[in-house]
C-alpha cells in the first residue's frame, strides 16, 4: 500500500496537502497547555476589543462543545476579573429528548457556565418542514427527507444561539476544529455560522488533548463523534460517514505518513466542500 509521509510524497501532492494544512492553521508543534491558555485569551482579547457582554454556545455533550464551553467559561471570568462585566450562556438545543442527554449533563456540570438555557428546536423545526411542504417545496423522502430535515435542525440552533446574543450584545461561539473543517463536516449557515471559533487548526486529537488538560470528564473526551442530526440514523458516527478515522485525518494535518487511500479521502471531501469554507462568491 503506498504511504503518503511528509518526507515521501509526489512533489504535487505533498504541496497539495501543504496547501490545505496551511489552508486550516494547523501547527506543526503542538503543548495542550500553552493551546488551551492561548485560546482562553483570544476570547477575552475579543471580548474586550468588541465591547461585547460575553458569549454564547450551544453545548451537545460532546468533547469539542464540552471543551469549547469551558474555555468561553474561562474567558468571560478572566474579563470580570479585569474589572469588566461578561458572562457565559451555554445553550442545550435538543430536538425533544437529545439521545445521549446524560453527556450533555455531564459536559455542562463540567463547564460550570454562568447561565444555561435550554430550547427545544423540535417545534420550529417541524413548523418550517411543514410549511414548505404545503408549499410543495419539500419533494425529497425517506433519508433525504430526513437530511435536509437535519441541516433545518443545524440552522434553528443557530437562529436561537444568534438571537440570544442579540438580546445580550453577546457574541456566537463555534466548535469547528481543523479535522472538521477538512471534511466539510459542518451544516453551512448552521452550526458552521458563528463569531469566534476557539478550536481553530486544532486536529480531532489535539482538541481531545486541550479537553483533558481543562480536566475535561474521560468518558466525554473518549465519547465516539456524532453530528445526530438524522432521525433515521440517530447517533451514527461521524467515522462511518467519512469512510476514515479521525486518527487517519489527523495523520494527515499533521503530516505524518498516510495510507494512499485516506489521502484520496481527505482530499476529495476537501475539495467537494469547499464552498462551505469560503465567503460567498461575488462577481468579480
Amino acid at each position: 500500500m503506498t504511504s503518503h509521509s511528509a518526507h515521501g510524497l509526489e512533489p504535487a501532492d505533498e504541496y497539495l496537502r501543504e496547501l490545505i494544512v496551511n489552508e486550516l492553521g494547523v501547527a506543526r508543534s503542538f503543548d495542550p497547555e500553552i493551546e488551551m491558555n492561548r485560546r482562553v485569551n483570544f476570547l477575552a482579547d475579543q471580548l474586550l476589543a468588541t465591547g461585547a457582554k460575553g458569549l454564547v454556545l450551544g453545548i451537545s455533550g460532546g468533547i469539542d462543545s464540552t471543551t469549547a464551553g469551558r474555555l468561553c467559561q474561562l474567558a468571560v471570568e478572566q474579563v470580570r476579573d479585569l474589572g469588566e462585566p461578561s458572562r457565559f450562556i451555554a445553550v442545550r438545543l435538543p430536538y425533544r429528548i437529545q439521545t445521549d442527554e446524560a453527556d450533555a449533563a455531564s459536559a455542562l456540570k463540567f463547564i460550570q457556565a454562568d447561565e444555561v438555557v435550554t430550547v427545544d428546536v423540535q417545534p420550529g423545526t417541524d413548523a418550517l418542514q411543514a410549511s414548505m411542504v404545503a408549499a410543495g417545496l419539500q419533494h425529497q423522502h425517506g433519508a433525504a427527507a430526513d437530511f435536509a430535515l437535519g441541516n433545518i435542525k443545524a440552522r434553528q440552533r443557530m437562529v436561537i444561539q444568534y438571537a440570544i446574543a442579540g438580546s445580550g450584545n453577546l457574541l456566537v461561539v463555534g466548535t469547528d476544529h481543523a479535522a472538521e473543517a477538512a471534511m466539510g463536516f459542518f451544516t453551512k449557515y448552521g452550526d458552521g455560522a458563528f463569531d469566534l471559533v476557539p478550536l481553530s487548526g486544532l486536529t480531532k486529537r489535539r482538541v481531545r488533548a486541550v479537553g483533558s488538560t481543562l480536566g475535561v470528564p474521560a468518558e466525554l473526551v473518549n465519547k465516539v463523534p456524532t453530528a445526530d442530526l438524522e432521525s433515521l440514523r440517530a447517533g451514527l458516527p461521524d467515522e462511518e460517514v467519512f469512510g476514515i478515522t479521525y486518527d487517519d485525518i489527523d495523520d494527515f494535518l499533521e503530516g505524518a505518513p498516510v495510507p494512499d487511500s485516506v489521502f484520496q479521502v481527505v482530499v476529495a471531501w476537501h475539495r467537494r466542500t469547499r464552498h462551505k469554507r469560503a465567503l460567498p462568491v461575488t462577481v468579480p
